[in-house]
């Protein structure tokens, strides 16, 4: 008569629910870091649209009150001094061309923000991006 006997099993740490737990940890981070878009801009009551997306590749900021006050990255700016203050930013961002976020009151005047977006293009940029907040449109 043969006798069995049994081996005692070795514990081993199963590898895959590891891989999945650090996929799922990675995914989070790469994820809590797309939502942390850097805005300068001043609080204002922005419009609302179904499109909105962070723009995180601008380096500059224009905000422009309901009143016609204009800030470049928070500094108060004349509508004058716009094209001459957004060249010399410009200039220090480097060989690269950097973007503009507007931040525009909703209630600012059509005629007012066209303003701008000329002594934008006046001092040599061309990536303009008009944001607002993420909402149904009226």
């Amino acid at each position: 008569m043969k006798i069995k006997v049994q081996r005692r099993k070795r514990v081993r740490i199963e590898m895959i629910p590891l891989m999945d737990l650090l996929f799922l940890l990675l995914v989070f981070f790469m994820y809590a870091m797309l939502s942390m878009a850097v805005h300068r801009g001043l609080p204002i009551r922005l419009p609302t649209s179904d499109a909105t997306e962070a723009e995180t590749d601008s380096t500059l900021s224009v905000t422009v009150k309901e009143d016609g006050a204009i800030y470049v990255d928070r500094e108060p700016v004349d509508l004058r001094a716009l094209t001459a203050v957004l060249a010399a930013r410009a200039g220090e961002a480097g060989a690269r061309t950097p973007g503009v976020m507007i931040f525009a009151d909703r209630n600012l005047a059509y005629q007012d923000l066209f303003g701008v977006l000329e002594q934008i293009r006046a001092a040599g940029l061309s990536r303009v991006s008009l944001q607002a907040e993420p909402g149904p449109s009226p």
